[in-house]
């Protein structure tokens, strides 16, 4: 796990050492352990190195094969690189390191831009071409790790977050108007390869970048989830066995493939709990969980101790309990918003955050349960979904854009305005073949687009603030192949994950299994009042807002009238997200420009 960064110049002049000093410094909480800088005529790799796999020197980075004139710079966890390194090994290559890093180099010699079907894990990297002059960039399957960049007619330029590229003083940070839509209306997903500023873009999932020396792109989508059941039926008892396997060597990959100690990241949901029961299943004894929790608030309560608590009972876990007071919450917020590289309002950020500033200092790897609710159909809008008539897309969007196009309207100044762009995106989606049920195409939907800039990112970027890596077996590639396949009554049926229910039964204690959904709470950015309503409101009011342009003021003055009123259809904050959006842009992107970087 680690901060990734480079320059490939295309007006023949040297990249620029100091500009990648700015952007390494942005890089520096993902890899506390090392810094590296490589050149090569108008390539610059620079690289901030946590370390896990390998602890030696001998896999930092970026890291340069000679014979093979490759050169790479990666973030991320190859889970089969040692099978993998055999066989290279077989087929004549020698390798100087441990790690998983130089596997990919030779992987990539071996089979070209095909390499990435070869790799599980989740990995973001760029390999230079010393003899062919040529970048190769590439993201797994499931996005689970960030790719941003920036390009111009001089230099194109990506890193592991966007404050890295917005050290460069040529990036345009206008707002991009359609990823405005998505951010107002998808609560704050927006798909690649967009992001909130016209400047910077990401990669896609599941897709490979090549760029020559003359700016030349050429990009592949190299794997595509399908949603349809298999050939060969199988009975309800066959399905649960082969979820409960692929579960367990899931986990298990992600605890084995490491030097240095794993924890968990423990809710007490069914999800994170079913974790601890999957690896004590696998002999794991002594395991580290971890759980945080906040005030309540008279309608929500802070915190799931204790559910998470019988689970610590059950599995004698050495457990690490805990709770943060609003107040450090909110004091907080600002430095954690330095660390979105997009604008997040996931109430869960700021947990996460906070958990894993605490969390670092005992492990530098845990596991997490994120994905298995879009996975295995644990939301409670799914089976309102299914259970809606009309068109796929006006089924979807009655249950799940935070505001229709009207509002969005209202929302925005008019010079954003335009036809209803996110209307349009998930349509196109839902309606792309490879799906057989309505479930499925909203599972597969959601699965390889909406939890990527959602929860995933989210607790990629909120962990490695902290140098802290994140693995989840719920989004290893061929569980989700495998779970995509199942019938849609396995999966939303029984209130959500079904399959994952019969499969901890007996696992995990009732009561954990059979509570009502939960959801990482912080109630104070739910229901906003006191201090954290008088914060937000002078967000929305400060000059630097007002002056943005951005916003319509009446409908800001009628968030503020009643906040408490204005939710969105997932039971989020109107306010809160409009505050957020604004202080992310006054953090990350007004400060660049006052600093004379940007």
């Amino acid at each position: 796990m680690c901060g990734i960064g480079g320059e490939l110049r295309l007006d023949d002049s040297e990249p620029d050492l100091a500009l990648m000093g700015r952007m390494l410094q942005r890089l520096a909480r993902r890899g506390p352990d090392h810094e590296g800088v490589w050149a090569d005529g108008p390539l610059l790799f620079g690289h901030r190195r946590l370390s896990v796999i390998d602890l030696s020197d001998r896999s930092n980075q970026p890291m340069v094969d000679s014979d093979l004139g490759l050169a790479l710079v990666f973030n991320g966890a190859i889970y089969n690189y040692r099978e993998l390194r055999r066989e290279l090994q077989t087929k004549g290559y020698r390798f100087f390191s441990e790690g998983d890093t130089e596997v990919i180099l030779k992987s990539y010699a071996e089979w070209g831009e095909r390499c990435v079907e070869h790799l599980i894990g989740m990995f973001a990297f760029a390999i230079w071409d010393i003899r062919k002059r040529g970048l190769f960039l590439a993201r797994d399957r499931l996005g689970i790790k960030p790719l941003y960049y920036s390009q111009s007619q001089r230099a194109f330029r990506f890193a592991s977050n966007t404050q890295a590229l917005l050290e460069a003083a040529d990036v345009d940070t206008a707002i991009d108007p359609v990823a405005l839509h998505h951010q107002l209306t998808l609560h704050a997903v927006i798909p690649a390869p967009r992001t909130i500023l016209q400047g910077i873009r990401k990669l896609a999932p599941a897709t490979t970048l090549a760029i020559d020396a003359n700016g030349t792109q050429h990009s592949r989508i190299y794997w595509r989830l399908q949603a349809t059941r298999p050939t060969e039926a199988r009975t309800e008892a066959e399905w649960i066995d082969a979820i409960h396997a692929a579960l367990r060597l899931a986990v298990r990959r992600r605890l084995d493939i490491a030097d240095v100690p794993v924890g968990v990241l423990l809710s007490g949901g069914l999800d994170s709990s079913l974790l601890v029961a999957l690896l004590a299943e696998t002999g794991v004894r002594d395991l580290l969980t971890f759980s945080v929790g906040f005030e309540d608030q008279p309608e929500e309560k802070g915190s799931e101790f204790e559910y998470s608590d019988q689970v610590v009972a059950r599995y004698q876990t050495q457990h690490h309990k805990y709770l943060i007071p609003n107040d450090q919450v909110l004091d907080r917020l600002p430095e954690a918003i330095t660390c979105m590289a997009e604008p997040m309002v996931g109430q869960d950020a700021v947990a996460f955050f906070l958990l894993s500033e605490r969390v670092s200092k005992a492990v530098k790897v845990v596991q997490s349960g994120q994905g298995a609710d879009e996975v295995f159909g644990g939301y409670f809008w799914y089976p309102r979904m299914a259970a809606e008539t009309g068109s796929d897309l006006e089924r979807f969007q009655r249950h799940y854009f935070d505001r229709d196009h009207p509002e969005w309207l209202a929302t925005v100044a008019p010079v954003h305005h335009g036809p209803d762009h996110t209307a349009q995106l998930i349509a196109e989606r839902l309606a792309a073949g490879g799906a057989e049920e309505y479930i499925d195409k909203v599972l597969r939907l959601d699965v390889t687009t909406l939890i990527v800039d959602d929860p995933v990112k989210r607790v990629d970027n909120m962990t490695m603030a902290w140098g802290l890596e994140a693995r989840v077996p719920f989004l290893d590639h061929e569980l989700v192949e495998l779970a995509m396949q199942l019938p849609p009554n396995l999966k939303i049926g029984g209130g959500g994950k079904n399959v994952l229910k019969k499969i901890a039964r007996g696992l995990l204690p009732d009561a954990v299994i059979d509570r009502p959904k939960g959801y990482f709470p912080v109630p104070a950015l739910k229901f906003v009042r006191g201090r954290f309503l008088d914060f937000m409101r002078d967000i929305v009011n400060s000059r630097a807002c007002r002056e943005r342009g951005l916003w319509q003021r009446p409908y800001l003055d009628g968030l503020l009238a009643e906040p408490e009123a204005h939710m969105t259809r997932l039971l989020g904050s109107k306010l809160w997200h409009a505050a957020l959006l604004e202080l992310w842009l006054q953090i990350n992107v007004d400060s660049a420009h006052r600093t004379g970087t940007a």
